[in-house]
């Protein structure tokens, strides 16, 4: 067990005035299997009248928030607590063949169909294609175990695609990331999760947060951890397993997840909208501390 404090922040700089905006924030790391949120709270500059707070169709904490004053800066800061423990991942060899989880999400005839079939089909970012089955055929021959194939596709890539921070962007669509093997952490999920719905495998997006662990000698420097997306498959009786394509995992304690969806557009950090403002920069700080248990 590990227990950890968060700290996100977030800062808006405008070169103008801004009269109105409103925000919606998925910030809060979320209850899981393996995971528990402890604490968490917002702070927000300038101070809002009111954050309204409801749960999304995914079960995520959805925070929202509207200003109608000028500004010239917004920053918004989230403070939480997590106890995280190991997940509790059967060997890929034990889980069911691939053929059969597909079949029996595609004929109904699993028990937690109605749960799971919307991570089967197309969503706003992630198309099925047949680029996607191309790529990920020799991870799933005929009769392999699901987990057992899709640790094999996460391991081709992170060994086929190079990270490269400038190569996409948020708009970035799967199949371009598949094309030009570059990408950041929410391509190479993508990915994944478009390979695995086009064999009839359910898939969802995850965010969250990735615990950064110094060089030996060096000293942990505050905010220098980041947010992280990954995947997770589902394993028929084993359920959701999470894997990390980017560095080539089955996710542990150093991943904590905020939300999930089943794609980057159902669980975006922040979203919102503006009037005025002129130009603006952004900047985020992300601070992953683990404390003594």
């Amino acid at each position: 067990m590990t227990k950890y404090r968060i700290v996100h922040s977030t800062s808006y700089q405008y070169s103008e005035p801004v009269p109105v905006c409103h925000n919606q924030l998925r910030l809060s790391p979320r209850d899981a299997t393996w995971t528990q949120c402890t604490s968490h709270r917002l702070m927000i500059r300038p101070s809002p009248e009111s954050i309204f707070r409801r749960k999304d169709w995914f079960g995520n904490l959805v925070e929202s928030f509207s200003l109608d004053e000028n500004h010239r800066k917004l920053t918004v800061t989230a403070t939480s607590r997590v106890t995280v423990n190991p997940q509790t991942v059967p060997q890929p060899d034990q889980t069911p063949a691939w053929g059969d989880i597909a079949t029996g999400v595609r004929e109904r005839t699993v028990d937690d169909w109605l749960s799971v079939c919307e991570f089967i089909f197309d969503s706003p970012v992630v198309t099925r294609g047949s680029v996607f089955q191309e790529f990920a055929s020799d991870c799933f021959p005929p009769g392999r175990p699901v987990l057992a194939g899709a640790i094999a596709l996460t391991s081709k890539i992170h060994r086929e695609f190079k990270y490269d921070a400038r190569a996409t962007t948020v708009t970035t669509r799967p199949e371009d990331a598949l094309a030009a093997r570059h990408g950041v952490c929410q391509d190479f999920a993508h990915v994944a999760i478009a390979c695995l719905r086009t064999l009839g495998i359910p898939a969802r997006y995850v965010s969250g947060y990735l615990r950064t662990i110094p060089p030996p000698g060096k000293t942990r420097l505050v905010g220098a951890d980041a947010s992280h997306a990954w995947l997770a498959v589902w394993g028929g009786a084993a359920g959701w397993i999470d894997l990390d394509p980017t560095n080539d995992c089955v996710c542990s304690i150093d991943h904590i997840p905020i939300a999930w969806g089943r794609d980057y557009s159902d669980v975006a950090p922040i979203r919102g909208v503006f009037i005025g403002g002129g130009q603006h920069t952004l900047s985020v700080s992300v601070d992953v501390e683990p404390l003594e248990t």
